[in-house]
């Protein structure tokens, strides 16, 4: 499989690149940073240079063209709201419509577990900019014509990979997911076709990442 990591620099992108590459899948993972290459290089990746925040949809089909999956897995970072918007809905915006242009169905977007209207905090809450660009950007992949999965995991933790997840996770509790857990998530979901059009969403637990996967209520 021939697959395109975008933030392909984030802990979740090189823990899912170096997988993906040590398995014989061919990744790119695109990144905006050229000091980043070896990082990228190190996984078993083929790094791109590419400015998401800058680049046009054209310009994000043609750095995909040839992919058979797309995985998006870029933010800002926080701390500057203007930027996270660019970020986080914006450019994920335009890389939903260029896998699109490039002929690309199968798009993968790593999310988190509240990322829903349901969940939305207050409009001076400073984490309002990320969590309104990141459901904009999820409401947009769901309305597309992409065979989509959007995963939901709680908050992110350095964690080693247990390998387990709870497929039915109380957004009120306990929510903390490994990120290495995060990125044996985004392998079994491209490896199962009754992901496509699905959101998942997921802590730590103790369901084996793929059963959880593949066994997650419709």
């Amino acid at each position: 499989m021939k697959v395109t990591i975008i933030g392909g620099h984030g802990k979740i992108a090189l823990l899912a690149a170096s997988i993906l590459a040590g398995r014989g899948d061919e990744v790119t993972s695109v990144i905006r940073n050229p000091e980043h290459v070896h990082d990228v290089a190190a996984t078993g990746a083929t790094a791109l240079v590419l400015d998401v925040e800058e680049a046009a949809t054209t310009e994000m089909a043609d750095a995909f063209a040839g992919a058979d999956a797309i995985i998006w897995s870029a933010g800002a970072g926080g701390g500057n709201p203007e930027r996270t918007y660019a970020v986080d809905r914006d450019a994920a915006v335009r890389s939903m419509n260029a896998a699109e242009l490039a002929g690309i169905k199968r798009y993968v977007m790593v999310s988190f577990l509240t990322a829903s209207t349901d969940y939305l905090v207050p409009l001076d809450d400073p984490f309002y900019p990320y969590m309104a660009a990141k459901i904009a950007a999820d409401e947009h992949l769901r309305a597309s014509t992409l065979d989509y999965t959007i995963l939901g995991p709680g908050a992110l933790t350095l964690e080693e990979p247990s390998g387990l997840l709870d497929p039915t996770p109380d957004a009120a509790g306990a929510t903390g997911t490994s990120r290495s857990n995060v990125a044996l998530a985004i392998v079994a979901t491209l490896d199962d076709p009754s992901t496509i059009r699905r959101t998942i969403n997921f802590t730590d637990g103790t369901v084996p990442v793929a059963q959880a996967i593949a066994n997650f209520p419709a």
